[in-house]
């Protein structure tokens, strides 16, 4: 690791500026002694720049034999990473990959016009305790790749670039900022984080995107004069230097955001897209269940079951 100067750029903080846009609160679902905080979307906000979706997961613990199954599924119109604080996943998808997603790696996985996999927790994996957390986002399509064929790469934590300073470690998963870039080719433009602050250390937001956020994982941090605990998104309005002072306790924050988008997206189930249309045409295929000659397969080395298009109630949202 090497100290990187564009982490500490002469940024206003304490009540120099009020820069708070939005703060969204997640919602927090038990499924099944395995919680999730879900911040995007929300009631106030929809994305932060092309981020329509983000979960923290956990952290659980899982006793000998236990574990997660999430039976195929699909996906249209959005990229998907799964970042692991701790644990293991086994991702299966119907390109035929077959990857374990662990802690601190990219597995980004472009649906595109459709693509099936699941996550699941097996083999030798479920023979020992586990302690599993991390967080999944969505990254909506900009409209003129919604189509794209699907795609999956994998980048080991190694390949990612990190910067330390003053207090301050970052791991860039996704996109550009403070000067760096991470490996993984993105559709659109934006930038997605991992920060672990010291006591009292501080971090800006990069410049150069239109919209940004933060997620508090751990600790607290101060903005403006304000003071925001673990399991608060705080999303920034355009344009403003924003800089993150961590609390007495450290921090560790999810920094993201990136470009906006043509407009909103809508969303039903595990499909996203700027058409109904294109999400009625999805709905349709997975029903159909045509796994040799349809839109979806099953991955190869998963494709015993699948779960079944939900009886969902209400219309698209959007």
């Amino acid at each position: 690791m090497s100290w990187n100067p564009a982490l500490d750029p002469d940024c206003p903080t304490g009540d120099a500026v009020d820069a708070i846009d939005t703060l969204i609160v997640p919602r927090a679902r038990d499924l099944g002694g395995f919680e999730v905080r879900r911040a995007l979307p929300a009631p106030e906000r929809q994305m932060v720049g092309p981020f329509i979706f983000f979960d923290q997961m956990g952290p659980a613990e899982f006793l000998s034999g236990q574990g997660i199954d999430v039976r195929p599924h699909p996906h249209i119109g959005l990229a998907t990473v799964t970042y692991l604080f701790s644990g293991k996943i086994h991702h299966r998808d119907s390109l035929g990959t077959n990857q374990w997603i662990e802690e601190g790696a990219v597995n980004w996985m472009v649906a595109g016009n459709g693509i099936t996999h699941s996550e699941r927790i097996d083999e030798e994996v479920r023979q020992q305790p586990q302690l599993l957390s991390g967080i999944q986002t969505w990254v909506a399509l900009p409209e003129d790749r919604e189509d794209d064929p699907a795609a999956f790469i994998h980048a080991p934590k190694a390949e990612l670039p990190a910067l330390e300073g003053e207090g301050k470690q970052v791991r860039l998963i996704l996109g550009t900022a403070w000067g760096e870039s991470a490996p993984v080719p993105v559709a659109s433009e934006m930038f997605y984080a991992d920060a672990v602050l010291a006591p009292g250390a501080s971090i800006p937001l990069p410049d150069g995107h239109e919209d940004r956020g933060a997620y508090v994982l751990d600790g607290e941090v101060e903005v403006s004069g304000q003071r925001f605990d673990a399991g608060r998104m705080m999303i920034f309005r355009p344009g403003d230097r924003v800089s993150l002072r961590a609390g007495p306790q450290g921090a560790r924050l999810m920094l993201l955001g990136g470009e906006t988008l043509n407009g909103p997206r809508y969303i039903w189930w595990n499909f996203v897209s700027s058409s109904k249309e294109k999400i009625e045409a999805a709905k349709e295929a997975w029903r159909q269940g045509d796994w040799r000659n349809g839109r979806f397969q099953l991955p190869p080395d998963d494709d015993s079951e699948f779960i079944p298009l939900p009886d969902l109630p209400g219309r698209i949202k959007g």
